[in-house]
């Protein structure tokens, strides 16, 4: 008797939530590309955004990826996705704080970033990656507004991802999905060695 009462109470609970949910989807109408940003302090900004970019290529979505910061070092995801016909563009300095040459660094951004505006301009492009974008406004090395206008103009399908940490406010503000990651633990703080295959 108990047994089912607990079954009947569950099954009016998720009935409620079904129909919740059933209204979420109802009331969105609107089809178009959307601005996501993964920002925070903690690990896996980068892995989301590389997990959607699977996800996409996956559905036979054309994607384009501008990479930030990242060195010459092997790359898991320009290893997995390019060969499925993912656009890369890396900037190839490594870390600002290894390469201590703000021109070098703004050289290569500013080659990165023309990349990065041909494929927000270029409506056959389903998905583009910033990866690591955050820095480059937070150091000065690409102008704020350009690149505000850049994501903001682009053509209507296309979805965008920024990733890094310290995100600037106006793309926070036009963002349509903020995911911000916080630190709890991270195995680097207890010595162990990032590891190849986990964390790039």
């Amino acid at each position: 008797m108990e047994a089912r009462a607990n079954a009947d109470k569950h099954r009016q609970r998720q009935q409620k939530r079904k129909e919740q949910v059933d209204l979420r989807v109802a009331a969105a109408t609107e089809k178009k590309g959307i601005l996501i940003v993964f920002t925070g302090n903690g690990k896996g900004k980068s892995t989301a955004a590389f997990g959607t970019a699977t996800r996409a290529v996956g559905h036979g979505k054309t994607v384009g990826v501008a990479q930030f910061i990242k060195g010459q070092w092997d790359n898991g995801e320009y290893n997995t996705l390019h060969p499925l016909g993912v656009e890369f563009h890396i900037m190839g300095t490594g870390f600002t704080w290894e390469t201590q040459n703000r021109e070098t660094d703004i050289q290569a951004a500013t080659a990165v970033w023309q990349e990065s505006k041909r494929m927000l301009a270029d409506p056959s492009y389903d998905l583009v990656v910033l990866d690591e974008l955050t820095y480059m406004l937070a150091y000065h090395y690409l102008d704020t507004q350009e690149v505000i206008a850049a994501v903001e103009n682009r053509p209507v399908q296309q979805t965008v991802i920024v990733t890094g940490r310290g995100c600037h406010s106006q793309l926070l503000a036009l963002a349509d999905t903020v995911s911000e990651m916080r630190p709890v633990k991270h195995a680097f703080d207890s010595g162990i060695q990032a590891q190849e295959g986990i964390d790039w």
